[in-house]
């Protein structure tokens, strides 16, 4: 049984990444023609225009992947009529870039697609004995959940392969949570593995130096499956639950957190650009391109790692988790005092590769 539960993954995996891959180059031949580029400008690391629409390769090798290997329910069309939607307002906006009000109204609607018809919900909570139920607000807390997932990878798509990747950990992570837990039957599971596969192929592309860009086609399409993902496997029962996802995803949250608290500092809308996020800091300290995006995957691994031992609790060395805890919190400090993604300095970033 357990033999044919890996041989699956792995057909789905291989099989999904494969699509991917192939997909990509068409894709990018689309983007140029319909002019879907990334225009470089004073907040850009790259140096000349860059085809987007990344996400439309991403989903369509999820949806062939669904078709063979997916199961009809009503929980499945809400999640593709959801994604459907937030893929076709992050296309629009890879071609002619949308209002911030115009691409908020598309990822509402994508989610209440999720909680009204789909009834994807984080409906309780359980910790030190207490169970929490929202009861109505059952549906704006998890709409809320799902546009913060949403907005999370896209802040954090500022380097190549970064989100996609970031993306990649997370889906791989879950895979080995759901086989240590023994659910590897599930809408939940074979959404991962679809997905895993979907953006491995495409990262294949987009990892530095990039042939294509993710767009927010791409990163708003993955973040709102990751919010998905975290609501199917880990909803309602305790509050690890809601925590594991979370700390899947640590550093792109950071990040926001960070963002979020620097304008509040500064008294700056939270909607303002800049080039002070965890990426640009680390391009200040010297570290190249390619270096700077293993750096952030291994930070997260970490947190990866710190979220499988959080859940296998007592058959993990209480001293190995520990550690691995510590690690983190001494990381996140440190990087804090010696940067200034709190409180605004002037960084120099290194130049722009020809």
């Amino acid at each position: 049984m357990f033999n044919n539960t890996i041989l699956y993954s792995l057909k789905v995996i291989f099989f999904t990444f494969i699509l991917s891959a192939l997909a990509t180059p068409v894709v990018k031949k689309i983007a140029v023609h319909v002019d879907a580029m990334d225009i470089p400008n004073e907040r850009k690391v790259h140096s000349k225009p860059m085809p987007r629409l990344g996400g439309i390769a991403i989903f369509f090798a999820f949806l062939v992947g669904y078709m063979l290997f997916g199961e009809n329910t009503i929980q499945m069309n809400s999640i593709l009529i959801g994604s459907f939607i937030i893929l076709l307002t992050g296309i629009i906006d890879d071609i002619n870039p949308l209002t911030p009000k115009d691409k908020l109204l598309g990822q509402l609607l994508s989610a209440a697609v999720i909680v009204f018809y789909g009834e994807i919900l984080l409906s309780n909570i359980t910790f030190f004995g207490l169970d929490i139920r929202f009861g109505v607000f059952s549906y704006p807390i998890t709409m809320l959940f799902i546009i913060a997932c949403m907005n999370i990878i896209n802040l954090i798509d500022g380097l190549d392969g970064l989100a996609s990747g970031i993306s990649s950990i997370f889906f791989t992570t879950i895979i080995v949570i759901c086989f240590f837990q023994g659910r590897t039957i599930g809408l939940d599971y074979n959404l991962t593995l679809i997905m895993l596969g979907s953006t491995l192929g495409f990262l294949l592309h987009n990892f530095y130096p990039a042939k294509i860009f993710l767009g927010d086609s791409g990163a708003l399409f993955l973040g709102f499956i990751i919010a998905i993902i975290s609501l199917l496997g880990f909803k309602g029962t305790i509050l690890t639950s809601v925590f594991i996802p979370l700390l899947i995803l640590a550093v792109p949250i950071l990040d926001t957190l960070f963002a979020i608290l620097r304008r509040f500092v500064h008294h700056q809308k939270i909607s303002n650009a800049d080039k002070l996020h965890l990426h640009h800091q680390l391009l200040g300290m010297k570290f190249s391109h390619r270096n700077t995006v293993l750096i952030i995957y291994a930070v997260n691994i970490l947190f990866a790692i710190a979220s499988v031992f959080y859940l296998l609790g007592e058959e993990i060395n209480i001293y190995i988790r520990i550690g691995v805890y510590l690690i983190l919190f001494i990381l996140v400090f440190w990087f804090i005092n010696k940067t200034n993604i709190i409180t605004e300095k002037k960084i120099v970033l290194p130049k722009k590769r020809k």
